[in-house]
């Protein structure tokens, strides 16, 4: 039997010994001590490779078989409502039949309590088969877990304090209703006229004269948009100054917005409207929504003017969630290629024989290497400080040290997820459609038909970059982040740029001496950044009081106004740091599993020219670019 799961021997080192899931575990299973759970390490694991083997069968068998269906079969509107087509809707008959979607609830609310990082590997599973129905199925679990989080956050939780049980939580009939297979939910942000550019929001959330908030306005590419729940960011602090800070980001607020309500008649009427499906270039059998609210009934969650901080929560789950995804694509545009060129032959051998295609399908399998390793690691480490933090929350029983001890433990996780959650989402994006058109150039002419599926693969990847954070966004985030922590702690920048400079001439492990050749180029390149940054900073300093110069220089950083330069180089200082987290994590793979050491080998045969090349440019180029921007509109475009 076809299995997604077994045959994947890089996917199964990381469930079998890749993962340090004894940490995980007990967060997750509350010490043991959770009712119904797992007695040991040895049964949780048992449970959850059980859960991965059945998805992956599942994927193999039940939706893989069915792609090119479900790319011609769309989603319609129906007297208001959303009808999926038939293949679609048995898709996720069986799928509700499996449970997959309570696999991280926790048990006192219906779920199975797995960990999320389970359900990111199922992801990559599903997408693997295909990413619409990998995509929908993640706004059912993951819209439960958003409730129950954003309760955690805004203090409508209660928790027994010695078993960390929950007792009771705002949202238990959303969550509920969600686990029965009921509903799922969406996360409605972007709007017509405001796709990254948060603070331009004009959905309105307004207190109408009974003190019910009503939200007015549109939403448009809301992903499984015919959901039951909606999260909707709108703004609820009138603009009266364009510089208030009321005017941006902190007048938004987070609201749930059931898109049926019953009126005072016993009627139920549907207040969220499905103005139009949009017609998308791929992601067929996944419904993308244009939503229309006219004084919808909401209830606010957390504070006024916290809709941003509640975002950001949705947006961090769903940036891993698309690593998985673009992961799974990634694989399957591998495998369609490696499988096929196997099979051709052409010139008298088969044609993954010959050179550029041989090194082509190199590529591809290194690549996904590469990003599985970060997804991974990211997920590990956001899943442990999310859990910590509700340790610390909730248990009021713990000693100073101890409690102490559990912060660092929480800092250290979250400041690992933060610099590598952009990361997987910037290189997966671009990965897979990387992949995915190298897989339609190795098919050659049969690639461009609809035959084997590498051209669904290549529309399917082309949204992965745009959609829960650009590229560009990610890479931004990922510069604004590596260096304003340069000017933070700038003796430790400097200590790490001293080890590598050593370690890239006296380690006796050739990989490891190549390894930090390439953290020595990603260091170099931040260090350029900085200074020219700092050199631009200190020019400013020129006729003010000498007094002034120490906090004007090293507090006040803007990153929209100082780092001019990084932001044209952002996405290649992206790519830097991305090599260099991967050869981070595979090093200490291969210093623990020495099996590792030829994953380690074929990434660095890349990875150390390829860092080489984007420091040299980030080196070297740019200038210009700025001095043109500095330039009238006028006079650039003559």
């Amino acid at each position: 039997m076809a299995n997604f799961f077994q045959d994947n021997a890089d996917l199964r080192y990381y469930f079998e010994r890749g993962v340090e899931w004894d940490e995980l575990v007990r967060l997750t299973e509350k010490e043991y001590r959770d009712e119904g759970g797992f007695e040991n390490l040895a049964e949780a694991r048992e449970f959850y490779g059980e859960i991965l083997e059945l998805a992956g069968q599942f994927a193999a068998e039940q939706i893989a078989p069915y792609a090119a269906e479900l790319d011609t079969q769309d989603n319609r509107i129906v007297d208001g409502e959303v009808v999926a087509p038939p293949r679609v809707a048995t898709i996720f008959e069986q799928l509700g039949e499996l449970e997959l979607h309570t696999l991280t609830i926790p048990r006192e609310l219906g779920g199975m309590n797995a960990p999320m990082l389970v359900s990111f590997l199922v992801s990559e599973l599903l997408a693997r088969a295909d990413v619409s129905v990998m995509t929908h199925q993640g706004f059912h679990g993951g819209m439960a877990m958003a409730a129950l989080i954003f309760s955690i956050h805004e203090g409508t939780t209660e928790v027994d304090a010695e078993t960390l049980r929950i007792q009771k939580t705002r949202f238990e009939g959303l969550i509920r209703s969600i686990v029965d297979g009921k509903s799922w939910g969406c996360m409605d942000i972007t709007e017509p006229d405001a796709g990254s550019d948060m603070a331009a929001l004009r959905c309105r959330g307004e207190l109408d004269d009974e003190g019910v908030w009503r939200i007015t306005g549109e939403k448009t590419f809301i992903t499984s948009g015919h959901g039951e729940w909606h999260y909707v960011i709108a703004r609820t602090e009138p603009v009266t100054d364009a510089e208030s800070p009321l005017s941006g980001l902190e007048g938004l607020s987070m609201f749930m917005v059931p898109a049926h309500v019953t009126d005072a008649d016993g009627s139920v009427r549907r207040q969220v409207e499905i103005a139009r499906l949009e017609e998308k270039l791929g992601h067929h059998a996944s419904a993308t929504c244009a939503l229309a609210f006219d004084g919808a009934r909401a209830e606010l969650i957390g504070k006024r003017g916290e809709g941003f901080r509640y975002m950001l929560i949705l947006m961090n789950n769903a940036r891993l969630g698309v690593g998985f995804e673009a992961l799974g694509l990634s694989e399957c545009a591998y495998r369609i290629a490696r499988d096929y060129a196997a099979e051709r032959r052409s010139m008298g051998k088969t044609i993954d024989r010959h050179e550029m295609l041989a090194d082509y399908l190199d590529e591809m399998k290194s690549d996904i290497e590469a990003v599985r390793a970060i997804g991974v690691t990211a997920a590990q480490h956001e899943e442990i400080a999310q859990k910590l933090a509700i340790q610390l929350r909730f248990q009021a029983d713990l000693s100073e040290q101890a409690r102490a001890d559990l912060e660092r433990r929480r800092k250290r996780h979250s400041r690992k997820s933060r610099r590598l959650t952009p990361l997987l989402k910037f290189v997966a994006a671009e990965n897979a459609v990387k992949h995915a058109r190298l897989a339609v150039q190795i098919l050659g002419g049969v690639g461009y038909t609809r035959e084997y599926g590498a051209e669904k693969l290549l529309r399917d990847a082309m949204v992965l970059p745009i959609y829960e954070g650009t590229s560009q966004i990610q890479a931004l985030m990922a510069m604004k982040d590596t260096l304003m922590g340069m000017v933070k702690a700038p003796k430790r920048f400097l200590a790490r740029l001293a080890e590598a400079r050593v370690t890239a001439i006296s380690a006796r492990d050739p990989l490891v001496r190549s390894a930090a050749r390439v953290t020595l180029a990603s260091l170099s390149a931040q260090q350029h950044l900085l200074l020219s940054t700092a050199a631009d900073k200190a020019k400013a300093l020129r006729g003010k009081p000498l007094a002034e110069w120490p906090e004007r220089f090293l507090k006040n950083w803007d990153p929209k106004r100082d780092f001019r330069l990084a932001m044209l180089h952002a996405e290649r200082l992206a790519r830097l740091l991305t090599h260099e987290v991967v050869v981070e994590i595979l090093l200490e793979q291969a210093e623990r599993h020495p099996g590792r050491r030829e994953v380690l080998e074929r990434y660095l045969s890349r990875a150390e020219l390829r860092a080489r090349h984007e420091a040299e440019t980030i080196h070297e180029y740019g200038e210009r670019i700025l001095r043109s921007l500095e330039e009238p509109a006028s006079l650039a475009a003559e």
